[in-house]
């Protein structure tokens, strides 16, 4: 099993170096952190930049993989974004991961003054935004005509130093966006269920049906369900998973029973109404990673 922590960018980069230095030592297979331009449960609060932050994560780190948790089109374009990527995978020599979904209907979809999108056009946009980012990611040269997204003689100067591009982590619930991550994701992310996160015992309940559904999904895109990491968003239980190691541990061993090969935590918010824990479980926790 391997861990993650997410480390959200709210503090000045003078503060958050060392928290990313803090991850990698404390033995944390991944770190990343939220692509967004605000978060609503944590509105009001500072809230930087998703890409330079990684590229000065990759600065201060040398083993750990860094990603987005997760990047979505509501305020990005796959050209440029791709080229912001593969420039994170160079600075970070070939360590980045990009976490990817939908998007949500936040702050970060009205922010443009966008139209409002309903789920079954969210998802079309999301599988134009994927296809054309791994066309952009791989190809020397890309011109596309979509619906949501258009792209003419987009060249790739300097591509991903992984091949053939880093890896994406599709976050998918429905069977539209479960296709997308059979068809393109090295990973695949959940928060379980919608409708679940009240209740511990239906959180669980929902995240064994999708891990299902993603079994069947591959078997009919016929792909092995061993394929592809599966990565489980702990926090979107009801109950924050470093509130001690003892749930943490638990967390692990649930996800590990349902074939998850990765789980992802939270760097902790003391007093938040989000992740509230001291951040000294973190060195409990980090005792027992090398374990996991």
């Amino acid at each position: 099993m391997r861990v993650g922590i997410v480390v959200l960018p709210q503090r000045r980069w003078a503060e958050q170096r060392q928290q990313w230095r803090r991850a990698e030592e404390y033995g944390f297979d991944h770190a990343w952190t939220y692509d967004h331009l605000t978060w609503d449960p944590l509105a009001g609060t500072p809230w930087g930049a998703t890409i330079p932050v990684l590229t000065a994560a990759a600065l201060v780190t040398h083993r750990i993989r860094l990603g987005t948790w997760v990047a979505s089109p509501n305020y990005r374009h796959p050209v440029p974004f791709g080229r912001d990527l593969a420039g994170l995978d160079d600075v970070s020599a070939g360590r980045a991961i990009l976490g990817i979904g939908a998007g949500g209907t936040g702050s970060d979809a009205r922010v443009l003054g966008e139209p409002d999108l309903s789920p079954s056009d969210r998802a079309a946009r999301f599988e134009e935004f994927v296809e054309l980012l791994d066309l952009v990611l791989t190809k020397e040269s890309t011109t596309y005509r979509g619906r949501f997204y258009t792209a003419q003689d987009a060249a790739t100067t300097l591509p991903c130093v992984q091949r053939p591009r880093l890896p994406f982590v599709v976050a998918a619930n429905g069977p539209r966006t479960l296709r997308l991550a059979a068809a393109f994701g090295q990973g695949w992310a959940t928060t379980g269920a919608p409708g679940t996160h009240g209740d511990a015992d239906a959180w669980w309940s929902g995240v064994a049906q999708l891990s299902r559904r993603l079994d069947e999904t591959l078997a009919a895109a016929g792909q092995d369900p061993g394929s592809i990491d599966r990565m489980l968003s702990a926090d979107a239980a009801p109950t924050f998973s470093l509130v001690s190691v003892e749930h943490f541990q638990d967390v692990l061993g649930r996800a590990g029973e349902l074939g998850f090969t990765d789980v992802v935590v939270h760097w902790p918010l003391p007093g938040a109404p989000v992740y509230d824990a001291p951040e000294s479980v973190l060195d409990d926790v980090a005792a027992i990673l090398p374990s996991v």
